[in-house]
């Protein structure tokens, strides 16, 4: 009988951080030197951000799909008091994949630093860091009945699913990408080997609009793949031959992390960024198609379900 708590490395307790980090970078779209903190917090704190440089006595943002206030390039949360951390999505990522349900990430400036372009650096360091399980229970939420949103061409779903999994498909009328899809479940060890790495794209075309816009003023060669007449610029290259639809997984596990718990359920999309990504965890959280509870009750279901499906076969057979 195959256990789907064995193959999603998830723990029945919350986990914060063993030690603190700390990494210091520029925020991709505002050019801006930072110094991040990255610190164990206390059991059901979820994952907030604080900015140190902000004097207002309310500085701190709750990584939640509610607080998300902008998600163009990037997904930026918002307090009551206007209060933004931009280009969370590659550290969300990082936390969500790592197992790390509270932590407070410290800031002196409205970013979090882009570091490659991926999320691989901060992989590197929760796992200096370590990781520590808490006394309370893990709460998931369960998808029992499919919900999705779409626009345009694109879309995003989440259906029912014994296990965590992301499927993600891309199609871009520049050859060098074209169609790229990525299936995999979502378990620790999957997203280190094969998404982690992937780093976050931009075309030469669109560059200097975006700089006159004042976005993408911290973006170089060192963070980002940089795209111009349907070529790869950077001297060394593509990390994976489809990095293209790797980094737009690893936005959608950034960006649905922040429904604040684990979903054991499928998510699929197609063409979907920011967006879109917060537009479902809104409408999911609208209806009437999930169930909150412990891990531990979820895995007994799923026990007693494959036990009855195989006292089935015994019988037939």
């Amino acid at each position: 009988m195959s256990d789907f708590f064995a193959n999603t490395d998830l723990s029945f307790k919350q986990q914060t951080l063993a030690d603190s980090f700390v990494c210091m970078g520029r925020g991709l779209h505002t050019g801006l030197r930072v110094v991040m903190s990255v610190i164990p917090a206390e059991e059901n704190t979820g994952i907030e951000f604080v900015r140190r440089d902000v004097t207002h006595t309310d500085n701190v943002v709750l990584a939640r799909w509610d607080k998300v206030s902008d998600t163009e390039l990037s997904t930026t949360i918002s307090n009551a008091n206007g209060i933004r951390v931009s280009t969370i999505e590659h550290l969300m990522a990082a936390l969500n994949a790592s197992g790390i349900d509270n932590a407070r990430v410290i800031l002196d400036a409205p970013e979090v630093p882009i570091m490659d372009g991926s999320s691989a650096p901060f992989i590197e360091l929760i796992h200096k860091a370590g990781v520590v399980q808490q006394r309370a229970e893990r709460q998931v939420i369960v998808i029992n009945r499919p919900v999705g949103v779409t626009e345009n061409k694109a879309s995003a779903s989440y259906l029912p699913s014994a296990v965590p999994w992301l499927d993600m498909s891309i199609d871009f009328s520049q050859r060098l990408i074209g169609r790229q899809r990525l299936s995999l479940p979502f378990t620790s060890q999957l997203f280190c080997e094969e998404v982690a790495g992937a780093r976050t794209f931009g075309f030469e075309e669109h560059l200097m609009e975006l700089k006159r816009r004042g976005l993408a003023r911290g973006s170089s060669l060192d963070n980002a793949i940089l795209i111009a007449n349907d070529r790869v610029v950077n001297r060394e290259g593509l990390r994976y031959a489809d990095e293209f639809v790797r980094h737009k997984f690893l936005d959608a596990v950034g960006d649905l992390a922040l429904a604040g718990h684990y979903v054991i359920g499928q998510f699929k999309g197609h063409r979907s960024g920011h967006r879109l990504n917060n537009q479902l965890l809104r409408e999911l959280f609208a209806s009437n198609c999930w169930e909150m509870m412990p891990l531990r009750q979820a895995h007994d279901i799923w026990v007693d379900f494959m036990q009855e499906q195989e006292a089935r076969i015994s019988k037939s057979a």
